[in-house]
């Protein structure tokens, strides 16, 4: 008959888990499972500097065999290059704990599992950033008419926000400082649009927040083509890259960062 008793070691990692909580930040990996068999429910973090696993943290809903396996694949992970660590099996868990009951060998499943999706978001997130940076580079290259207007509707700098009193000011996605400019013009003008061409801003998560609560109108995937008028700016062309199409929008100001 298979063992159904616990080591000391899978005891001690239940009874004083390592590693306990949550962590946040832009280096951070989030990975979630749960087994519907059992409804044990796993959540696992992982902080990334220089593609090394710097620190580790877990929370669970489970049993004693979850907690303890959770705990441990925190301890083994730790250190470790992520590629290093998305090696880590269910029978290196069950292993550094001296051995799982038949019946609780899912749990080492789900903590390796946890582990590899923690992993698979960080890398997520570290690509979605170079796209990021990718497609704002490609957005800061000169727009046609930005030179011919400079300092007359054209803005590289904002120092003097009364400038843009009453005015209908476009903002075009140039980093944080780009929204925090046009959340401030709210105050002096009613209408101020602000164009990126991504499919979601990209801010820290107040920032982020405090753009979609305000009154900016936000243009998603849309790029500027064209700053158009006589004399000073009078209309702009843009270009929806979701509906691959073209048109003009009436603007007096055009804000843009270098």
């Amino acid at each position: 008959m298979k063992s159904t008793r616990y080591s000391e070691k899978v005891l001690d990692h239940f009874r004083n888990p390592r590693n306990v909580g949550t962590l946040k930040g832009e280096d951070v990996g989030t990975g979630r499972v749960g087994n519907p068999v059992c409804g044990d429910l796993m959540e696992l973090y992982i902080k990334v500097k220089n593609n090394k696993i710097k620190d580790v943290k877990f929370r669970t809903f489970g049993c004693g065999s979850a907690i303890a396996t959770a705990s441990m694949v925190t301890e083994l992970a730790k250190g470790k290059s992520i590629d290093e660590a998305i090696k880590i099996t269910r029978k290196d868990v069950a292993d550094e704990l001296d051995g799982l009951p038949p019946i609780k060998m899912h749990c080492s499943n789900l903590a390796a599992d946890a582990l590899k999706d923690a992993i698979k978001n960080y890398k997520d997130k570290q690509k979605l950033k170079v796209e990021v940076k990718e497609e704002i580079r490609e957005h800061k290259e000169e727009i046609t008419g930005e030179k011919k207007f400079l300092n007359r509707g054209v803005y590289n700098i904002v120092k003097d926000f009364s400038l843009f009193k009453d005015k209908r000011t476009l903002v075009l996605d140039r980093g944080d400082k780009s929204i925090e400019i046009a959340i401030e013009l709210t105050k002096h003008t009613p209408r101020v649009v602000f164009v990126t061409p991504l499919k979601d801003i990209s801010a820290n998560t107040n920032l982020k927040t405090e753009l979609k609560q305000s009154d900016v109108k936000i243009l998603y995937e849309s790029k500027i083509l064209e700053i158009k008028g006589l004399n000073e700016v009078e209309k702009v062309l843009i270009y929806d890259l979701n509906e691959d199409e073209k048109y003009e929008l009436y603007i007096d100001s055009v804000v843009l960062l270098l």
